[in-house]
């Protein structure tokens, strides 16, 4: 018991942020949630020490090293996302800042079948899990 029959409607809801996202399924009435961490480091890039100044040519190395590593673990992000997503039938996006935009623009261009069941992507503010919640459900609730 518990898994999800793939006949069955499965409507998702992604709120996702650089740091998680909080993946809200609706499925023959039940609801389910799960919590994927980021793993994206934040770098917080800054001047150097003793002689060297801001904006020489080790911070453009240090610069491109870091931008590098954040891309490949967005990229490793995505695709756990992806993986715990692929069974849905409908799929709505929403979050803030623009890791929804990125999110959105890697399923078109890599997952064409997964695409098309995208039915929004929404700029939201952060919110507590039990608001993801209730926002998915009311974003179905208005699209039936």
């Amino acid at each position: 018991m518990g898994k999800i029959k793939f006949n069955s409607i499965r409507k998702t809801g992604i709120w996702l942020d650089k740091d998680k996202a909080i993946i809200v399924n609706l499925y023959n009435g039940d609801i389910s949630l799960n919590t994927i961490l980021s793993g994206v480091e934040h770098f917080h890039i800054q001047g150097g020490s003793g002689s060297r100044k801001k904006g020489g040519p080790q911070d453009v190395v240090h610069d491109s090293k870091y931008l590098e590593r954040e891309k490949h673990q967005i990229k490793k992000y995505f695709h756990h996302i992806i993986s715990e997503i692929k069974d849905a039938t409908a799929i709505v996006i929403f979050g803030p800042g623009e890791t929804c935009n990125k999110f959105n623009k890697i399923i078109h261009s890599n997952y064409k079948d997964l695409s098309k069941k995208v039915k929004d992507v929404v700029k939201a503010d952060s919110m507590t899990k039990r608001q993801v919640k209730a926002w998915v459900k009311n974003f179905y609730k208005s699209t039936s």
